[in-house]
């Protein structure tokens, strides 16, 4: 970035929403697929782990009205309330995708990092953890045969400051359910999540 704060090479894309009606091309004609033959094909799984991380993300910004736009890869936390509080979601889950003999155990990453500014594509020298407030949300439900994450019935949440993170953790880089009960985090329901996010913030 230059003095007048211009961005040499390329700048990020403008990313606009898709309505999944998008197709295919090919020498300018339509092909028989459209992006949401694509999404129905790259997400249907929801219970796998990528796509449950990205499930959980969405359902925390439903709950706090922060879905309008688009979702940002790599940010240094994943969502910002209108007041600037920034936002880290966390997922896990007893049942997997896969076969399994029994429950997995339920951990989360919390390992601090460098905050990486997709504007100028800089790396921040400090490592620490860039969010205000974690939520770890857990797809509880234990039956594989009515598994849903979109039942939101089927999810625990909870909140903690990322300040009770620094304090009695400061370089974890994992934590598991039974060590984060012991930092009393405040548990949710999805109704009760923005609620929950304002009276942390306080």
């Amino acid at each position: 970035m230059d003095s007048d704060g211009n961005v040499d090479g390329f700048p990020p894309l403008q990313i606009t929403r898709k309505t999944g009606q998008e197709p295919f091309l090919r020498n300018g004609r339509r092909v028989d697929a459209t992006l949401l033959d694509f999404w129905r094909w790259a997400m249907s799984n929801l219970v796998g782990n990528t796509a449950r991380g990205v499930l959980a993300e969405y359902i925390v910004g439903c709950a706090l009205g922060l879905t309008d736009g688009v979702r940002i890869e790599w940010d240094a936390y994943d969502l910002k309330t209108p007041s600037g509080i920034k936002v880290e979601v966390k997922s896990a889950a007893y049942l997997q995708s896969w076969y399994h003999k029994k429950l997995s155990r339920i951990i989360f990453s919390i390992r601090p990092a460098r905050n990486w500014d997709a504007a100028t594509n800089v790396l921040a020298s400090e490592t620490r953890r860039q969010a205000d407030i974690y939520v770890f949300c857990i797809l509880s439900h234990q039956d594989k045969s009515t598994i849903d994450p979109l039942n939101l019935d089927q999810w625990e949440f909870y909140l903690l400051r990322a300040a009770a993170l620094d304090a009695q953790l400061p370089t974890q880089r994992t934590l598991s359910l039974g060590r984060l009960l012991t930092l009393a985090p405040l548990r949710a329901t999805y109704d009760e999540l923005a609620a929950g996010v304002a009276e942390l913030s306080r």
